[in-house]
């Protein structure tokens, strides 16, 4: 059997995540030549291009886009079983995490979020990857590391924590009726409603409070995120609906208002989940605890 080289697969991996020679030895911390040699043992072994010119860039060939989640898991795992079991210094974290987070709580937490982790631990990176990858197995196989959201999707082996609950709101236009009279629910019911739907849902769990009270609302327009939803609504009589808490500076920030939403609704339980695979990885353990932190900052904030 031929000997592997194992540090290979850790170079293809930075490599792919970092789409340029330069920037895989910086993060292995090794030369340029080096990693350009490595990335032409790589090219023989593979007997594939694994990356080609594209103007002043580097791209990925089809066969190392195939690769890329699974030599990431891969790697990830081999650092897990590695890893001593005592505490790294933040300093010394070398990692890239993908998140998977809606454009709500991207507009609250992440950037508070980046700040600690470049003050802490410059060596991390944070990939945050679209909603798309939601409720497919981009845990399972590596493609995503950490989710942050309503957690109602996962597969049994998933670990979870909770972060907070959070109550919805409505969301308008500086002066709208609303802003300045909150509504009962039948003046609620008779206005526009904007939803917020990433697969284009209209009806929602309000729709079947307002049924309850004989009544239903009008939504003329459906977008596939919260951020789109504000900025229609900075300029129309539509009404939104969002997360208090954590979603609450998104509004602020385009000079909306917000009002009670006059329906008894469940609040939104708002959760972090990974695989547990990545459980006593040092540099997930350390982020968890940022975002677990961050959130509750935030939180306190608005009370």
């Amino acid at each position: 059997m031929a000997q592997i080289d194992f540090n290979l697969l850790v170079a293809l991996d930075a490599l792919l995540e970092e789409g340029s020679v330069t920037g895989a030895a910086e993060r292995l911390h090794t030369s340029p030549p080096a990693m350009s040699r490595t990335l032409a043992r790589l090219r023989r072994t593979l007997q594939d291009p694994v990356l080609v010119r594209a103007g002043r860039g580097l791209v990925p060939t089809p066969r190392a886009l195939e690769l890329r989640a699974e030599v990431n898991a891969f790697v990830n795992q081999g650092r897990t079983l590695l890893a001593p079991h005592g505490t790294a210094a933040p300093g010394d974290l070398r990692a890239t995490v993908a998140i998977q987070a809606n454009d709500v709580l991207l507009t609250s937490f992440a950037a508070p979020l980046i700040a600690r982790v470049r003050s802490q631990a410059p060596g991390m990176s944070l990939r945050f990857v679209p909603e798309s990858y939601e409720g497919t197995s981009a845990m399972r196989d590596g493609t995503v590391d950490l989710e942050v959201g309503i957690l109602d999707h996962l597969d049994p082996e998933t670990r979870t924590e909770p972060l907070v609950d959070t109550e919805l709101v409505g969301v308008v236009r500086d002066g709208h009726p609303f802003a300045a009279d909150p509504p009962d629910p039948r003046r609620y019911a008779a206005a526009d409603h904007i939803g917020v739907s990433r697969r284009g849902r209209i009806a929602g769990p309000i729709d079947d409070r307002l049924r309850e009270l004989g009544l239903q609302r009008r939504v003329p327009v459906t977008v596939p995120g919260y951020a789109a939803a504000l900025f229609m609504v900075r300029d129309t009589d539509l009404v939104a609906l969002g997360p208090a808490g954590l979603g609450g500076r998104a509004p602020q920030l385009l000079g909306l208002s917000t009002f009670p939403v006059p329906l008894d609704l469940p609040p939104v339980s708002i959760g972090m989940a990974w695989h547990p695979r990545n459980d006593r990885d040092p540099a997930h353990r350390w982020l968890r605890r940022q975002i677990h932190e961050t959130v509750r900052e935030l939180v306190g904030h608005q009370d």
